[in-house]
């Protein structure tokens, strides 16, 4: 993967003329969950999730010694993290599968709206990779590398797919397919049911053959009307095929299902297949204790892989909830073992809460560059070229607004609110804790009321915070807005002048507390803040809370 190519247009840009820079010299992130506060050996056990924050919608696979690993985007860009391991627990971002705008067109999107669930495989035959997935823009589409190091093709659509979270699946014989969620033929009976579909895929000519066909209508245990069976995945393993699907939409109902098909016989004969008897092989939506600790919920959403001692693993979202449906942190990256019984695989036995620390020996602990879970801080100082990849930008950026490097981000802001559907001046990373601190320094000097430079919390154009110094009155203040549908004015102070400003941010759950400081201690700017607004149970979406370095002038 190019690394990346930020640097090379951050290198080669220039400030946009005659508007106030924001610079920012510091970002300081520290995350202390209780969750996360447990002594675990790191050759033999790791913490659920090994992916925390904003990354939903796992598929994993393994090619040799090596598994790659990879999650949506949504309208964010670069898009789809990918992620390599040795060992399944110990990852390390390598780059974006999406890095070029010819790849990942996001004018005018929302923020839940660009890249969902993408699928990652590989096929032996002719040793490439594919990534495949659904654009809110530009349809289903795949991109294809030898080396995921070291970039990925144009995208590739497939007008032919009326749906959406295809996944590819390449058989032993050389045959090909693309399995994915679509609308039921003859229409539905009743509202979120749903398809599985099956094409042919011919990899020489990388394109569909034939017309489909429809191996599931509307999921397993019918009679009970399950809704939005979607997210599936073909495997062969030992004597049957076997279709995995999430079902029941991706909220609190969420799970993962499972049927079968013998080898011999036709998979694209929905005839072929029969449901497990013990479906769901994944979910926490009942028989769980409500008051067990460490609450994790919406489970579903799995992808499985063979490790190379024969063991299978599951890949899957879910999500941890604070209080009652609500979570900040968005749907997470989770994994535990797969047993077998009966030629049937279990995700996680019914009515047991999903653990926390789980047991695999031979682990391979290595420092990386992107911490991905525990309890961790960091501290980003802008002192490089190289933009670290925890950073992300909302939309196609405008790249010659942006400069790092030398100890400084700085950015010269555009007219872009944080509620308009256009590119922003703005620099994203992931809430990644329920309990966090976040801190940064600026300097800016604010022309009017609608210049601000600062830091936002991002859930949707519609449900987040900005705090920033801007003019209040004709003064300088600091100013903290937040927004539920409509922008409110939870707290202000003026400032003394236009030097450096230091903001932060502590979250504990549903409530935050601002803090400010230009010189000596630091000053409270409004304290038990409800930040539910940044919940997905409230603002609907996919993502968990970004936290941004942001500015703006109109």
């Amino acid at each position: 993967m190019k690394k990346i190519l930020f640097t090379i247009l951050a290198a080669a840009t220039m400030l946009t003329a005659g508007a106030q820079n924001a610079t920012f010299t510091y970002f300081n992130y520290k995350g202390n969950d209780t969750r996360f506060d447990k002594k675990i050996d790191p050759t033999s056990q790791y913490l659920n999730p090994i992916l925390a924050g904003f990354y939903p919608d796992p598929s994993f696979c393994r090619v040799g010694n090596k598994f790659y690993l990879v999650n949506s985007s949504f309208a964010f860009f670069p898009g789809v993290p990918i992620f390599e391991s040795d060992d399944l627990v110990n990852w390390q971002q390598i780059g974006h599968v999406l890095d070029r705008p010819s790849q990942l067109p996001l004018d005018g999107q929302g923020v839940s709206r660009g890249i969902f669930a993408p699928d990652i495989k590989y096929n032996p035959k002719n040793k490439t990779y594919y990534m495949i997935t659904t654009s809110m823009r530009m349809g289903n589409f795949f991109v294809k590398t030898k080396d995921p190091h070291a970039g990925w093709s144009d995208p590739i659509r497939l007008p032919q797919i009326d749906g959406i979270d295809p996944s590819f699946f390449f058989d032993k014989d050389g045959q090909a397919y693309i399995v994915h969620n679509g609308p039921v033929d003859g229409g539905a009976d009743y509202e979120g049911q749903r398809a599985i579909r099956i094409f042919r895929f011919d990899t020489k000519g990388d394109s569909i053959v034939g017309t489909y066909r429809q191996i599931v209508r509307g999921g397993t245990h019918v009679e009970a009307r399950p809704i939005w069976i979607e997210g599936p995945h073909l495997y062969r393993i030992g004597k049957y095929y076997y279709l995995m699907c999430a079902e029941g939409g991706t909220g609190d109902w969420h799970s993962e299902v499972i049927l079968r098909a013998p080898v011999k016989s036709d998979i694209m004969n929905p005839a072929s297949w029969e449901e497990c008897p013990n479906n769901p092989i994944l979910t926490q939506r009942t028989g769980v204790d409500p008051n067990r600790p460490d609450i994790v919920t919406s489970t579903g959403h799995a992808d499985l892989v063979q490790d190379k001692q024969g063991r299978w693993w599951a890949v899957f979202l879910g999500c941890r909830a604070y209080e009652g449906p609500f979570y900040n942190t968005g749907r997470d990256t989770y994994m535990l073992p797969v047993t077998w019984k009966d030629g049937w695989p279990e995700i996680l036995e019914k009515g047991k809460a999903l653990p926390t620390v789980v047991s695999k020996p031979g682990l391979q602990p290595k420092s990386t560059s992107v911490q991905l879970t525990g309890n961790f801080s960091y501290t980003d100082k802008f002192d490089t070229e190289e933009l670290n990849m925890r950073w992300i930008f909302l939309r196609n950026p405008e790249m010659n607004r942006f400069k790092w490097g030398n100890g400084a981000l700085v950015i010269t802001p555009s007219d872009a609110d944080i509620s308009e559907l256009k590119p922003l001046s703005a620099l994203f990373c992931r809430q990644q804790h329920t309990t966090f601190a976040a801190e940064t320094e600026v300097t800016f000097i604010p022309r009017s009321d609608k210049d601000v430079a600062g830091m936002a919390l991002l859930q949707n154009e519609h449900y987040n915070f900005v705090l920033g110094k801007t003019m209040l009155n004709g003064r300088p203040a600091v100013t903290l807005v937040r927004a539920e549908k409509e922008k409110v004015l939870i707290g202000s102070a003026f400032l003394q002048g236009n030097g450096k400003l230091q903001l932060k941010i502590e979250g504990d759950g549903r409530y935050y507390s601002f803090f400010y400081r230009e010189q000596g201690e630091w000053r409270t700017l409004a304290a038990g803040v409800d930040a539910v607004n940044l919940s997905t149970a409230r603002s609907g979406g996919f993502i968990g809370a970004c936290i941004g370095l942001y500015a703006t002038a109109k």
